[in-house]
C-alpha cells in the first residue's frame, strides 16, 4: 500500500448527527403525491374507526329487536365502507412506493455524483465493497424510514388518537384504567430501540465488509486462481458472513422476545377491559355492545401502539445507515477549484516544478524542494529506488493532490488557480497497470474523446498499433473486453490504452511506462504507439526500461524526495553518481538485449 493508502487510512470520515429535517427534504420533490397519500391515510385511518362502533351498534340494537332490515342496511353500509378503504388504502400504497423509489434513485444518484467530486486520498482509503454497500443496501434501509415507516406512523397515531377519544366517549373510568398500560409499553419500545439502532448498525457494517471480500476476489480472480486460494477466499467469505449472522442472530432474539412482550401486554390490556368493562355491564353503567364495541377499540388502541413502539425501533434502524450514507455526503474534497479558478485553454505544455514540498501525512515529507521546468515538447525520464517520489510528481501535475508548498505549474500559472476539468482535460495519462472498462473496445477508446466518430476512432487505433487485432477478433470493436480488461493480453489492454489517450489528443502526457512483462512483438507494438503519442507533447515518463530513458530528451533522478540529478544520459553517466549507479544495476540487462 502507499502512503496516500497509509494515510489516508487513518483519516475518519466525519460522524454526522442525526438530523431527521434533513432526511425528510427528500420528500420534498414530491409533495402533491405525499398530500395525496396522507390524505387517502386518513382517510383510511378515520373509516377503520367506523366498524367498532357499528358492532356495537348492531349488538344492542339489531340482534335485541330482531331487526332484520337495519341488519341489511347496517352490513351494505359496512360493504361501502370497507370498498372505501380498500380504495384509499390503494390509493396511499401505490403513492408511497412510489415515493419510496424515486427517492432511492435520487439518494444513489446524488451519493453516486458526490463520489465523483471526491479527492484520489478518498479512495485510496476505502474499498470499493464498502461504497458499493453504501449505494445499495444503505440507501433502501433509508428508502423504509422515509416511506413506508411514515406512513405507518401517521396511520396508527391517528388511528390510536381517534380511538382514544372514541372510548373516552364512550366510558372514561375504564379508558383511564387502559392508558395506564401505554407508559410501560412506550418505555420497553425505546429500551429496545437503543439495542436495535446498535445492533442493526453493526450488520450493516459487516455485510458491507462481506461487500468488500466479494468485490475484491472477482476483480482478483485471475490471481485467485492461479495461487489455487479458492478454499481461503471461501473461508474468507464465510467469516465475514458469519460476522454479519452473528448480529443479525443478536437482533432476531431481542426481536424474539420484544414481540411476544408486547403481545403479552396487549392481551393482558383485552383481559383488563373484560374484566372492568364487565363489572360495568353488571353495574348497568355499560350496555353488551359498548363492551364489545370497547374491546375492540381497545385491540385497535393496543395494535397501534405496538405499531409505533415497533416503528419506533425501525427507526432507530435505519439511523444507522442513514448517517453512514450522510457521512459519505458530508465528506469534502481535499482538492477544490478556487471560487476565481480559470479555464485553461490549449496549453503550451510547459511544467513547473517551483520548490515543491509534499507529505500525504505531517510525519513525514515524500517530496523536498522539488525545483524542476520542463520545456513545451520535452521528454524528461524520472528515475529513481521505489520510494523516491515519483508517482507523487506524477500525482501532482493533474492536481490530484496539492503540494505541501511550492507551485505546480502549467505554462507559468499555479494549477490551483486553474479549474481542474479544464487542467486534466489537457493532460493524458497511460498508467502502469492499465485497466479498461468492462464494456466494448470501440466504447474503451471513446472515452478518449466521447463526441469521437467512428473514422477518428480506428485512426486512433491504427496509431496505437491497435487496429490489427482488433480486426482479427470476431466482434472487431464491438468486443467485450470483459472486467478490466481481462479478454485481451497486457500488450492488447496496453494499445488500447494508447489509443484511447491519442483520441483525446493531449498537450501533457504523463506515462508510467512498464513494458517488461510484455514479449518481444508486443513490446515493439506498444513502444512504436508510445512513441507515435509522445509526438509533439511534453511527456514525464516514470521509466522502467533502457529503450525508454534512449527517448528523454533529459532525464530527473529522484532520492528520498529529493531531485539529485537532472540531465542527459551521457551527463549523468560522466559525473558517475546516483543515476549511474542505477544504470549499472538495473538497466544493464536490457543493454545486452538490445
Amino acid at each position: 500500500m502507499n502512503r496516500a493508502a497509509r494515510a489516508s487510512d487513518q483519516a475518519e470520515v466525519p460522524d454526522v448527527p442525526m438530523d431527521w429535517r434533513r432526511l425528510v427534504r427528500y420528500l420534498s420533490p414530491y409533495k402533491l403525491r405525499m398530500v395525496i397519500a396522507i390524505v387517502a391515510l386518513i382517510s383510511s385511518a378515520a373509516l377503520s374507526l367506523v366498524f367498532p362502533g357499528v358492532i356495537s351498534q348492531v349488538v344492542d340494537s339489531v340482534l335485541q329487536q330482531r331487526n332484520t332490515d337495519l341488519l341489511n342496511q347496517i352490513t351494505l353500509g359496512l360493504l361501502a365502507v370497507f370498498f372505501v378503504r380498500s380504495l384509499t388504502s390503494l390509493i396511499e400504497n401505490y403513492n408511497l412506493n412510489w415515493i419510496g423509489e424515486n427517492i432511492v434513485v435520487d439518494l444513489r444518484r446524488q451519493l453516486y455524483a458526490h463520489l465523483q467530486t471526491l479527492s484520489l486520498g478518498f479512495f485510496a482509503s476505502r474499498r470499493v465493497g464498502e461504497l458499493v454497500s453504501r449505494l445499495s443496501s444503505d440507501v433502501t434501509v433509508m428508502r423504509s424510514a422515509l416511506t413506508s415507516n411514515v406512513n405507518v406512523l401517521i396511520q396508527q397515531t391517528l388511528v390510536m388518537i381517534g380511538a382514544i377519544i372514541v372510548m373516552l366517549t364512550l366510558n372514561w373510568q375504564l379508558s383511564l384504567f387502559i392508558l395506564a398500560l401505554a407508559p410501560l409499553i412506550v418505555g420497553l419500545g425505546a429500551a429496545f430501540g437503543i439495542f436495535l439502532r446498535r445492533t442493526s448498525t453493526e450488520i450493516q457494517d459487516e455485510l458491507a465488509a462481506a461487500t468488500v471480500v466479494t468485490e475484491e476476489v472477482l476483480q482478483n480472480i485471475r490471481e485467485v486462481k492461479s495461487f489455487v486460494r479458492e478454499p481461503y477466499e471461501i473461508n474468507r467469505f464465510n467469516e465475514a458472513v458469519n460476522k454479519a449472522l452473528r448480529a443479525a442472530v443478536r437482533l432476531l432474539r431481542i426481536r424474539s422476545l420484544f414481540g411476544p412482550l408486547i403481545a403479552f401486554l396487549g392481551f393482558g390490556s383485552l383481559a383488563a377491559i373484560l374484566w372492568f368493562g364487565g363489572r360495568e355491564v353488571i353495574a348497568g353503567r355499560l350496555s353488551g355492545g359498548q363492551l364489545i364495541g370497547f374491546l375492540i377499540y381497545g385491540i385497535t388502541v393496543a395494535g397501534a401502539l405496538g405499531s409505533l413502539v415497533g416503528l419506533y425501533t425501525s427507526f432507530q434502524e435505519a439511523l444507522g445507515a442513514t448517517k453512514r450514507v450522510f457521512q459519505i455526503l458530508d465528506t469534502q474534497p481535499d482538492v477544490t477549484d478556487a471560487p476565481t479558478a480559470a479555464t485553461l485553454g490549449r496549453a503550451e505544455g510547459r511544467i513547473t516544478f517551483d520548490r515543491v514540498r509534499f507529505s500525504y501525512d505531517e510525519r513525514q515529507e515524500v517530496l523536498h524542494e522539488i525545483q524542476l521546468d520542463i520545456a513545451p515538447g520535452e521528454i524528461v525520464a524520472l528515475v529513481g529506488p521505489s520510494g523516491a517520489g515519483k508517482s507523487t510528481i506524477f500525482n501532482l501535475i493533474p492536481r490530484f493532490y496539492d503540494p505541501s508548498s511550492g507551485q505546480v505549474q502549467v505554462d507559468g500559472q499555479d494549477v490551483r488557480g486553474m479549474t481542474q476539468a479544464s487542467l486534466r482535460d489537457q493532460i493524458g495519462i497511460v498508467p502502469q497497470e492499465t485497466l479498461l472498462f468492462g464494456g466494448t473496445i470501440r466504447e474503451n477508446i471513446r472515452y478518449g474523446r466521447l463526441n469521437a466518430t467512428e473514422g477518428e476512432i480506428m485512426e486512433a487505433a491504427k496509431a496505437a498499433n491497435a487496429h490489427d487485432f482488433i480486426m482479427e477478433l470476431p466482434d472487431k470493436y464491438d468486443t467485450i473486453v470483459g472486467e478490466r480488461g481481462i479478454r485481451l493480453s497486457g500488450g492488447q489492454r496496453q494499445r488500447v490504452a494508447i489509443a484511447r489517450a491519442i483520441l483525446k489528443d493531449p498537450r501533457i502526457l504523463l506515462l508510467d511506462e512498464a513494458t517488461s512483462s510484455l514479449d518481444s512483438e508486443s513490446e515493439h507494438l506498444v513502444q512504436e504507439a508510445l512513441a507515435r503519442l509522445m509526438q509533439n507533447r511534453t511527456t514525464v515518463i516514470i521509466a522502467h526500461r533502457l529503450s525508454t530513458i534512449k527517448v528523454a530528451h533529459r532525464i530527473a533522478v529522484l532520492d528520498k524526495g529529493q531531485l539529485v540529478e537532472l540531465g542527459t544520459h551521457d551527463e549523468l553517466m560522466t559525473r558517475d553518481g546516483l543515476y549511474a549507479k542505477l544504470y549499472t544495476m538495473q538497466f544493464r540487462e536490457d543493454l545486452v538485449l538490445t
